[in-house]
């Protein structure tokens, strides 16, 4: 039996609906304020039997940050999918994502080694990833450093994979995939969703930094070929190209036909948004539309490398062409 966390997110209502083609039941855990419709939508998506396939899913409400439900959900499973995770960049929820990120996966870690689980897959990010801007090539054996990583979510991810880390040394095989930034459909109002969002709705702005890029459709194909090969306790970035956010944001602007974004955006003006997204953070308690990191993140060009996964288990990634034109028409179904 098969169980999945973060079932509601992005990547693991894609891997749900991909692994409930493959199988007859699969147990997936979700808290009382979760949108199983979300879920549901993204299924459409992809078949208009999509209720059908829904219903292969056995759903248990549990929190990774309860130990007690999450026990319930353990129970008859043999692997384990473990996506979920808090994904912020505003200073105010460090402490929640250490009580998710980090926590919540050493509950999992610890119920996967008292169950005995065979394998567990992990999500985690290129977060974790050492970035070197004089490297070409960043790849998996980019040690952490702190001073270079000293972000709450990524600090937070890292802290989860040495959780993993300590399932693989007390028998449990493992695997982490740490994608770039997921292009995916069915949740726009969070990730990459809102850069669809809101270019279809006219964004101005550009930059020109640069990062790796990557279909959900890929990440889950990774992670479900790399639990069903003999490959364990390694990590994967998975990126299918590098490029630039003035590329991606203007292939996604052609494909929905709109006009590109045009205002390219200087670090001054950056750095003056952020001020002022952190006052006006402070009185309302809005969420910041950019942080002091998210400031610097879109002028840096980080160039990462996913030779090890091609190497190891033969993997294809899809262009990012393919998938933006995909995710486009997506959002037009929404």
């Amino acid at each position: 039996m098969i169980l999945v966390t973060g079932g509601t997110g992005l990547v693991g209502a894609h891997l749900l609906y991909q692994l409930s083609t493959e199988n007859d039941t699969i147990k997936a855990i979700h808290r009382a304020s979760s949108n199983l419709d979300a879920v549901k939508k993204v299924f459409s998506y992809y078949s208009e039997e999509y209720e059908r396939i829904f219903n292969k899913i056995e759903w248990i409400e549990a929190d990774i940050t309860d130990i007690v439900t999450l026990e319930k959900a353990f129970e008859n499973v043999t692997k384990v999918y473990h996506s979920a995770a808090l994904i912020s960049f505003n200073p105010r929820d460090y402490k929640a994502m250490r009580k998710i990120n980090i926590h919540g996966t050493s509950n999992v870690v610890n119920l996967c080694i008292e169950k005995k689980i065979e394998k567990l897959c992990f999500v985690s990010s290129i977060a974790t990833v050492d970035k070197d801007p004089n490297s070409n090539s960043i790849n998996e054996t980019n040690e952490w450093n702190y001073e270079n990583n000293n972000y709450g979510y990524a600090i937070t991810k890292y802290g989860a994979e040495m959780e993993v880390w300590r399932a693989s040394q007390e028998g449990v095989n493992v695997v982490i995939v740490n994608p770039g930034v997921i292009l995916g459909a069915g949740f726009w109002k969070n990730g990459s969703g809102v850069i669809f969002n809101k270019i279809y709705n006219g964004l101005k702005f550009y930059s020109e930094g640069v990062t790796g890029v990557v279909s959900v459709e890929d990440v889950v194909k990774a992670m479900i070929g790399l639990m069903k090969s003999s490959i364990k306790n390694e990590r994967f970035i998975l990126v299918s190209e590098n490029s630039s956010f003035k590329e991606l944001f203007f292939k996604i602007a052609d494909n929905f036909k709109v006009k590109r974004p045009t205002i390219k955006t200087k670090k001054w003006m950056s750095e003056l948004l952020w001020r002022i997204e952190f006052v006006k953070n402070i009185i309302t308690g809005k969420t910041p539309l950019l942080t002091n990191n998210s400031a610097k993140s879109i002028h840096n060009k980080f160039y990462y490398s996913s030779e090890k996964i091609k190497n190891m288990l033969g993997f294809e990634f899809e262009s990012i062409d393919h998938s933006v034109k995909r995710v486009c028409n997506q959002y037009l179904k929404k």
